[in-house]
């Protein structure tokens, strides 16, 4: 399976490569670095041993200690016919999200290379590694409404490899992409599997105010002898109600067959909806309400009577230092049907935690 986008790729890089060469006087005009630090401290009331958060937590996982959530180092090059993007990057993100992945593959952030294929139109074909075509809070915490992500976001695919296809209209109201990738959250995919998993993006912009889209994942989760299909679609609008409020809805449906010889499927679903508050151009308030269940043990394995079915709700408190630099704090109780959670000792159905981080971007 990694044959064909591996060829893309490496095809991707010979033209840009050809492209530097012979344009090395107005290189460094399109060349771009960045960089990007989170560290955070979360408490979690349950006082987990071994300062570890609840286990489908793959964001701000540590309990009562200062640490790093992201960090990362970036290199860009654009000239409008060619672009690429490589960052590599440290943190306990990294550690919680790409534990299956191998070597120095665990500190890619994004590695990816494109070309632009039509001349009048803004269609390209890019390869490599990216970040997540599916939903709308990134591992990027400056760019989220509140300090930690959904259930939602933390259980469904952070980044991606493979080969993509996409459009951008000329009045920047639809962007549309079609996808071939390794896997779910996979840069190498698993020993056994050559079956490629396909997927989709289409995003609608009808004004300035208001973000429609659509996301999708098909593919084999499983090895070739013993496949296991899954079908996922993420669904979001963010609405900016006017200059103080904004909205955004979402909702995750995923399905997965049972065994290779039962084609019956297990559902999970995953609605969230969330407000912001911007009283200053300093300050922002936003609150989060949301609720994932998971009967069957799909995505989060708990081996209790009802599955994972929580409740979430969070108040998220943001400080604007500067323009690249934010303050945060969130308070946050997830509320499960069954005991899934620690409290010193003893199961309980509830958790709370408070979070803060001090973001900042290059």
């Amino acid at each position: 399976m990694l044959k064909q986008p591996t060829l893309i790729f490496a095809f991707l890089l010979i033209q840009l490569g050809q492209v530097c060469l012979g344009q090395t006087d107005s290189l460094s005009s399109k060349i771009k670095f960045g960089a990007y630090i989170e560290t955070y401290y979360s408490y979690d009331f349950g006082n987990p041993k071994n300062n570890e958060r609840p286990g489908f937590m793959y964001s701000f996982d540590r309990h009562d200690e200062v640490s790093l959530n992201l960090g990362f180092l970036k290199a860009g090059y654009d000239d409008s016919k060619i672009r690429a993007n490589l960052a590599f990057m440290a943190g306990s993100y990294t550690n919680a999200n790409l534990a299956s992945e191998s070597g120095t593959f665990k500190n890619i952030f994004e590695a990816n290379a494109g070309v632009k294929i039509s001349k009048k139109k803004n269609l390209w074909i890019d390869a490599g590694i990216f970040p997540s075509h599916i939903g709308f809070e990134s591992a990027i915490g400056i760019d989220c409404w509140n300090v930690t992500r959904s259930m939602m976001a933390e259980n469904s695919p952070y980044y991606e490899s493979g080969v993509k296809i996409s459009y951008d209209s000329d009045n920047k109201k639809w962007f549309m992409s079609g996808l071939i990738i390794n896997g779910w959250q996979r840069i190498t995919i698993p020993t056994g599997n050559t079956t490629p998993g396909i997927g989709h993006q289409i995003t609608f912009k009808p004004n300035g105010s208001i973000s429609l889209n659509s996301s999708s994942f098909v593919g084999n989760i499983q090895t070739d002898s013993n496949i296991r299909m899954r079908y996922f679609h993420n669904f979001y609008c963010i609405a900016q109600l006017n200059k103080k409020f904004a909205i955004t809805l979402g909702f995750d449906n995923g399905m997965q067959e049972k065994s290779e010889v039962n084609s019956k499927l297990s559902h999970w679903f995953s609605p969230v909806f969330m407000v912001r508050f911007s009283p200053t151009d300093k300050f922002n308030i936003s609150s989060r309400f949301e609720y994932y269940s998971d009967k069957e043990e799909v995505i989060i394995k708990t081996g209790t009577k009802n599955g994972f079915q929580t409740l979430g709700s969070s108040l998220n408190l943001d400080y604007k230092i500067q323009e690249n630099m934010l303050c945060r704090i969130e308070g946050r109780i997830l509320n499960s049907k069954d005991k899934i959670f620690l409290m010193g000792q003893r199961q309980t159905s509830h958790n709370i935690f408070v979070t803060g981080s001090l973001a900042f971007r290059l």
